[in-house]
């Protein structure tokens, strides 16, 4: 198995400050916007994004939430391994809010509709965005795309793209892995 880097930490750190800034660009001081990481991993890019709004760009209080979709995944009982839950933790209403989805791999697209799935249990958003740190061309199977991107990277079938996190993998890292 052979891997290749697509961002190292200082790249990743130059996506993530573009991708504030374009989130400041269309929502300004967030009065009506909230962000949701996707769990498992994208509530490192969220937690990241709203250290950054918050200590870089003085924007305090951002809705901050963090969704499951698990059991709205549409191959919940596919696999032979059961998949486990994680903690969905949304504490704001999201009833006619501007939500921006976040995660940090955009590949299939079925994350994302079991997101739009879920979400719905907490009410109905005026709008729905998707930010995503890296966007897989040639590989979806829904009709999704990301509004904000931090790098899209043509990938085939039998290779992976693994985000690494400070926060759980120590090191901010973007690699290619060939199986």
């Amino acid at each position: 198995m052979s891997h290749k880097v697509l961002l190292n930490e200082k790249e990743v750190n130059i996506i993530l400050h573009r991708l504030a800034c374009q989130l400041i660009e269309k929502h300004g001081k967030f009065k009506n916007t909230a962000l949701i990481g996707l769990q498992p991993r994208g509530v490192y890019l969220a937690d990241r994004l709203a250290k950054i709004l918050s200590e870089n760009y003085n924007i305090k209080n951002i809705p901050l939430g963090y969704l499951d979709i698990t059991f709205f995944r549409d191959d919940f009982r596919r696999g032979e391994k059961p998949l486990e839950a994680n903690k969905t933790k949304i504490n704001f209403l999201v009833e006619d809010k501007n939500i921006v989805f976040i995660d940090d791999v955009l590949y299939t697209g079925r994350s994302i509709r079991a997101a739009l799935t879920a979400i719905q249990s907490f009410g109905r958003p005026n709008e729905i965005e998707l930010l995503t740190l890296i966007d897989r061309r040639f590989s979806r199977h829904l009709p999704i795309q990301p509004n904000y991107r931090g790098r899209q990277v043509d990938v085939i079938n039998n290779e992976k793209v693994r985000v690494n996190w400070k926060e759980r993998d120590n090191e901010d890292s973007v690699y290619l892995i060939e199986n």
